[in-house]
């Protein structure tokens, strides 16, 4: 009886370990297929952005040398037109926004008689808020000083990193922000590069930076960016 009771315990611990196994080979192909979906969709992903920068660059091909674009808020539209004595933010913001890089991006950093800033892609996800305005596309932009280019009102200019983590005062691959108080934003000529200037919609500059704020200058109800794409008309004017 007793080497019965054995025999019988013997076949069920083997049995136990063969359900055992099996399920761990199941798991074993359930994550080798998961991890060839993902590395599909990356790849798929990678090719789509591609494809969209390519087209990017031939639509910028045919815009003029200061080309305006319509950054169309959900508090209204703000013109811009892009400097060509800053050759590389001008197609840079060109081929950003007509890539669709920036469409649905908030306005994540707003202060009251300073400027509002943009284009940060971390805005998309509210799982990242603790890292909102460390964003960008995975490069940075040599600074492009031009002295007639100031911090008037309107203006439009590149964020970046500090001076101590950046002494080459190199620019955001993506974010920008808009000035609205020009004498509070004089101290950044020849800091920050301004790479372009509101030509209409200074009354939306205003209107957002109205809007109420958090401890960290984070509007409390979305500024969001829908598009920036070309003003179709404008750009007619000037080719």
């Amino acid at each position: 009886m007793m080497i019965l009771l054995g025999t019988v315990a013997l076949l069920c611990a083997c049995g136990g370990g063969a359900r055992k196994a099996e399920k761990e080979a199941e798991a074993a192909r359930a994550d080798s297929i998961a991890r060839a979906e993902a590395a599909a969709d990356s790849a798929a992903l990678a090719a789509l952005r591609v494809e969209k920068e390519k087209k990017a660059t031939e639509q910028a091909a045919l815009l003029p040398e200061e080309p305006v674009f319509d950054i169309v808020t959900n508090m209204g539209t703000i013109k811009v037109r892009l400097f060509k004595g800053t050759p590389k933010h001008r197609d840079n913001f060109e081929k950003l926004a007509l890539s669709g890089f920036y469409d649905s991006l908030l306005f994540h950093r707003v202060i009251k008689d300073f400027m509002i800033q943009g284009g940060d892609p971390n805005t998309r996800d509210t799982s990242l808020v603790a890292q909102w305005g460390e964003g960008g596309p995975g490069y940075e932009i040599p600074a492009e000083f031009v002295p007639e280019y100031r911090h008037k009102k309107g203006a439009l200019a590149a964020a970046r990193r500090g001076d101590m983590a950046n002494p080459m005062k190199e620019s955001s691959g993506s974010q920008f922000y808009i000035v609205q108080s020009p004498e509070n934003c004089a101290h950044l000529d020849g800091a920050y590069t301004v790479f372009g200037e509101t030509v209409a919609g200074l009354s939306v500059i205003d209107k957002i930076a109205m809007v109420k704020t958090d401890k960290r200058d984070r509007p409390v109800q979305e500024v969001r960016i829908l598009s920036i794409r070309p003003d179709a008309e404008m750009n007619k004017k000037t080719e």
